[in-house]
């Protein structure tokens, strides 16, 4: 299957891991200025939000653990105040790996339920075949949430809400209201296929119901901050929805219909949209076996 050739790829990758790592020494935190008081951060992993301002210095995912210095020295271009709340938008570890550090120098970490339950526990991403060790105590979440939570920091009302079953179990989407600004995690891949971790619950359908709960958020002055790519807006959203839905419509149809995942993948069901979509790290036959899998329900645990 498409997905085993890909943990083949994963398992030199992880066996390499030392030499990659080096190159975090390369990487440069770069920030962006979406709103008064409010900052994308980007380096490598996750995108980065932050709110600064009198009351507190707020973010949103950490990227990896060997950039957790950059970032610091990325906020402090912009604000005396350390970093005080870390939202996690979900567990995958280049949103989560500066917990340590940050829950070390003091800083509130926070996430839905889900989160705190896989980071405390060790994991396994079946897509990768990689195991995933427990974090520390220091940087789990101390703060889970199941229901919509508010902060009002900085002159702003900073909404979190959970979206179920999407791009995991656990996903968090962020809504500063007054800067009409939203962070969308890893629910949205600007420009590209998305990864979807079916073995932490997420599924295609999920994602798309998530979508569909933000985009009422939007206007056409909404500045959206996707888990991956470029800052973007409502169009851009719009777009990645009706991508993914028309994706989704060609697989179920011919799930209906009793094909096989290779029958579906000889298919290209992805080919209308492969141009645009599909140049990232998933691609295009490896995002139909997603599609395919979420649809047919398999267990991949």
């Amino acid at each position: 299957m498409i997905i085993r050739r890909i943990c083949l790829l994963a398992l030199v990758l992880l066996l390499a891991a030392p030499v990659l790592a080096q190159g975090f020494d390369e990487v440069q935190i770069k920030s962006e200025k979406v709103a008064e008081g409010l900052y994308m951060l980007v380096g490598r992993g996750g995108n980065i939000a932050l709110s600064v301002g009198e009351d507190s210095t707020f973010m949103v995912d950490d990227q990896y653990a060997p950039l957790t210095e950059k970032i610091r020295a990325a906020v402090s271009a912009v604000t005396d105040i350390p970093v005080e709340f870390v939202i996690n938008t979900h567990w995958h570890g280049d949103h989560v790996g500066g917990n340590e550090k940050l829950g070390e120098a003091g800083a509130v970490i926070i996430a839905h339920e889900n989160v705190r339950a896989r980071l405390s526990t060790d994991q396994f991403m079946e897509m990768f075949q990689r195991e995933v060790p427990a974090l520390p105590k220091v940087a789990l979440p101390v703060i889970t949430f199941t229901r919509d939570v508010k902060f009002h920091l900085n002159g702003e009302e900073i909404a979190l809400f959970h979206v179920a079953h999407a791009h995991t179990d656990g996903d968090a989407v962020i809504h500063f209201k007054n800067a009409n600004v939203i962070h969308m995690g890893d629910v949205f891949f600007n420009g590209m296929y998305p990864f979807i971790d079916l073995s932490a619950d997420g599924s295609i359908d999920g994602v798309i119901a998530a979508l569909d709960r933000a985009l009422p958020l939007t206007d056409d002055q909404t500045k959206v901050i996707p888990g991956h790519g470029a800052l973007t807006d409502r169009a851009g959203m719009l777009a990645y929805r009706k991508m993914l839905a028309g994706i989704r419509d060609r697989v179920a149809a011919q799930v209906d219909a009793g094909k096989s995942l290779e029958e579906v993948v000889a298919s290209k069901p992805t080919a209308e949209f492969d141009e645009q979509w599909g140049q990232g790290f998933i691609k295009p036959d490896q995002f139909t076996e997603i599609v395919y899998t979420s649809l047919k329900g398999e267990s991949v645990k």
